[in-house]
This record gives structure tokens, sequence and C-alpha cells, in this order.
């Protein structure tokens, strides 16, 4: 079955991002849990004085659709930030490498069909991702969500901009 979402896939050139993160494993259900926590660490950078390099996201590591899905919430960090954290904390980086991209503008209700209809283009264009099948689910080199406009923005829920990237294989 084809998804009828129009996407617009670019792929693009990352360079590694250093960012601050929380881990959490969630349901479809619970989801809204892992991006409650952008909230919480876009507080914490601004009560130490550190502007966020980027707009925040959301990791996906693993993902089994029916039961759990690794996620982090995560804020890009400026290079060279040194900062003193301490669980459920953490800092990573982000891979370098070759990332497609789509930016979806409207409600993020409708982005479950637009990351169907993202990996149904790259199917048919023969592209194939950094994630492998494991036991508990796909795991993912790097994939993304990212919010560049969203609820501080604008209440009107179909002016958000969501960016998905999802890092290409080598």
């Amino acid at each position: 079955m084809t998804s009828q979402t129009p996407v617009t896939p670019v792929i693009e050139q990352r360079a590694a991002q250093p960012y601050l993160g929380i881990r959490r494993t969630v349901t479809m259900a619970t989801i809204g849990d892992a991006a409650a926590a952008l909230a919480d660490l876009a507080d914490w950078l601004t009560a130490r004085g550190i502007t966020p390099a980027g707009p925040d996201f959301l990791r996906y590591h693993v993902i089994d659709m029916e039961r759990e899905l690794e996620v982090e919430a995560g804020v890009p960090l400026p290079a060279g930030t040194q900062l003193a954290i301490e669980a459920p904390l953490g800092t990573d980086v982000l891979p370098a490498g070759r990332y497609l991209t789509t930016t979806h503008v409207g409600d993020p209700d409708e982005l479950v069909a637009v990351t169907g209809a993202f990996l149904e283009w790259a199917q048919r264009n023969g592209l194939r991702w950094d994630a492998s099948d494991t036991g508990a689910g796909e795991r993912w080199g790097c994939r993304l969500e990212i919010y560049h406009l969203g609820p501080d923005d604008d209440p009107d829920r179909s002016t958000w901009q969501t960016q998905l990237a999802f890092r290409l294989a080598d």
C-alpha cells in the first residue's frame, strides 16, 4: 500500500553535533513523556547561561512500534561546552554523515503518516538507512525529529515545523 502523504526528501551532509539528552523507554501511548523532557532540558541549560546551538529534537534509538521505543529528548550544545551533569541527563554526539531529510509544516499528529511516506520514498529510491533489525526492534544510527517551530512559537498547530532527518548507510 502506498501512502498519499506528500514528502519532499533532500539528502544533506550533517556535521557531528554534541547534545544534552534524556533517554526514555516509552510506548506509542506514552511517547509524550519523552517529548515533555525537552522543556526540562532547555530550562536546565538556560539556568546555566547556555544557549542551545539549534532546535531541540527527539532521537529514536530502538523502535518496536508494537512494544517499546528507546527515545532520547535532546538539545544541541555549542561546540566545546563543558558540563557537570548527573543522571538522568547525559551527553552524546549526533553522528556526522549523509542524512535524508524532509520538513513537515502542520499538526504534529500528522507525523506518523509523513514518516511512513518518507520511509516509502526512500525504499522506492533504493536508499538504505543506518539501521539494523535486532530482537528488541530496529536500532538506528541516527533517526531524528527536529522541532523548528512549535507551541512556544505559535499556538496554531498548523504552523508547526518538524524536520525528519534519518542517517543513511555509508
